[in-house]
């Protein structure tokens, strides 16, 4: 997006939560009407649930699951009797408004539709996260504090579910490091995400907690400090961090505030992952409550930090180990990312490969993308390229006819003449390169490169034999978590 087509927070807010997300937006309004203290708003909330005939079946699925302590009141609806608080009803209300819109969207690639789940499911689960942190508050200030938490990301989650050149475009550096990816995206939209989000709760008259957490970043409000938490732990249990020390750290922070032992705290974060799978299921989202994850193992640190495997093991040791983990991985998980991301830092750092990308098939079938791309140490590396397909013979569309991975080791051979374009030929720029299909009930989804820059390094057809015996049981393991 160029400069003069950046947006202001109000553009973006006017597009984000008035044009794309009306219905959102209406019922916020409505909700705002009523008094989280006042019994007359009883009646009027009876007879708006009572029309919707989605939102009555989805609040009596929910409170079947949720038990308030104190604050409540007595609602008849539809021959049920309902304790909640009026204001958990209305959370209950906008949750499922939020969560039935944003998880039916439509019109979007796979990659970006994959994050926004992941990022609507976090939210929705680092809500639950910080009323059980919140557990020696007021039912009325958990419930505050619950929607202050699933908006903390708000603004974020409906950009990405506005389809748009700007999305397409930020969603490949989508697996930079968070920091990186903030200043990314502020440089293309011109903004910041939480700038948007501020301007889409006031809009919605929700969220005076999340302002303030905003507006007071340094704040000792032990309100702010329960979201900031649950939403750092959501992520943290779904994308565990670089290491172990800094996910103990953010239990640690959470158990002084609760006054629990850290050996307590796990205990309540596994029933709070229960109660988030019935209550997402309540909402409607069975289908993705796999994204709210089991609390992390320490084999789960080592694959997201990208350790290698000890130097002085042969390649044949670091690849059984790797096949284990991919087959294990066929146990935890049915996120795609989570295999091809492993298989290209293993893929690199056991071959030392200087870049191993996986590259993406555009909608028509006419370029690949470069998508994601790690080095010899394991690490995310920027990398930029297309190359054409159609009406084109190259060494891509060359592997697409024959069905098969192809190892060039010398790029001037008479064989890959009539397959060196000029965007060939700069990728390869006098190295060794090597493409692979990757599959799934071989059909071919996109390709993975191995890279090594300089020819005098050694990658031999023994070590070309190795990285295509890795792609293959990545194939097999994308084939099958393809059929759960």
């Amino acid at each position: 997006m160029s400069e003069k087509n950046k947006r202001t927070e109000q553009q973006w807010v006017r597009i984000l939560a008035q044009k794309e997300l009306q219905e959102i937006t209406s019922i916020t309004v409505m909700l705002d009407q009523y008094s989280n203290d006042d019994i007359a708003s009883i009646s009027a909330l009876r007879k708006i649930i009572s029309h919707d005939e989605g939102l009555l079946s989805c609040l009596l699925r929910v409170s079947n699951n949720l038990q308030s302590e104190d604050e409540t009141i007595l609602m008849e609806i539809s021959n049920t009797d309902i304790e909640l608080s009026i204001r958990s009803i209305k959370n209950i209300c906008l949750t499922s408004k939020i969560l039935q819109r944003l998880l039916a969207s439509k019109n979007l690639v796979p990659n970006i539709y994959h994050h926004l789940t992941l990022l609507i499911v976090n939210a929705f689960y680092a809500g639950l996260l910080a009323k059980m942190v919140a557990t020696d508050q007021s039912d009325d200030k958990q419930e505050a504090i619950y929607l202050t938490a699933i908006l903390y990301n708000i603004g974020e989650i409906l950009f990405w579910n506005t389809p748009s050149d700007a999305a397409n475009k930020l969603i490949k550096d989508i697996s930079l490091p968070a920091k990186k990816f903030q200043k990314k995206s502020q440089q293309l939209l011109g903004i910041k995400f939480s700038a948007i989000s501020i301007g889409i709760v006031n809009t919605w008259h929700l969220g005076d907690l999340l302002i303030n957490e905003w507006d007071q970043p340094d704040s000792r409000d032990i309100e702010m400090q329960i979201v900031s938490l649950a939403n750092q732990l959501s992520w943290a249990i779904a994308c565990p961090p670089d290491n172990k020390i800094e996910f103990d750290n953010i239990l640690k922070r959470i158990s002084v505030i609760m006054k629990v032992e850290t050996t307590v705290l796990k205990e309540e974060i596994k029933k709070t992952r229960e109660l988030a799978i019935e209550l997402f299921s309540s909402y409607g989202g069975s289908i993705f409550d796999h994204h709210i994850k089991k609390l992390p193992k320490s084999d789960d640190f080592s694959l997201v930090t990208k350790n290698s495997f000890i130097p002085t093991v042969s390649n044949d040791k670091a690849i059984l180990a790797t096949i284990k983990q991919l087959t294990k991985l066929c146990q935890n998980s049915h996120n795609i990312d989570d295999f091809l991301i492993f298989t290209l830092q293993q893929s690199a750092i056991i071959l030392g490969l200087n870049r191993c990308t996986f590259w993406t098939i555009t909608e028509n079938n006419s370029q690949v993308e470069a998508h994601k791309s790690y080095n010899e140490h394991g690490k995310i590396e920027k990398f930029d390229s297309v190359i054409t397909l159609k009406d084109k013979t190259n060494l891509v569309s060359h592997v697409f006819e024959i069905d098969d991975a192809i190892f060039v080791n010398n790029d001037t051979d008479a064989k890959w003449g009539d397959y060196m374009t000029p965007e060939i030929v700069k990728i390869i720029d006098k190295g060794v390169f090597c493409f692979v299909p990757v599959k799934i009930d071989e059909k071919v989804v996109g390709l993975i490169s191995g890279q090594v820059f300089k020819k005098i390094e050694k990658f031999s057809n023994d070590d070309f034999s190795q990285f295509c015996f890795l792609i293959g049981h990545l194939n097999m393991c994308l084939s099958i978590i393809s059929h759960r």
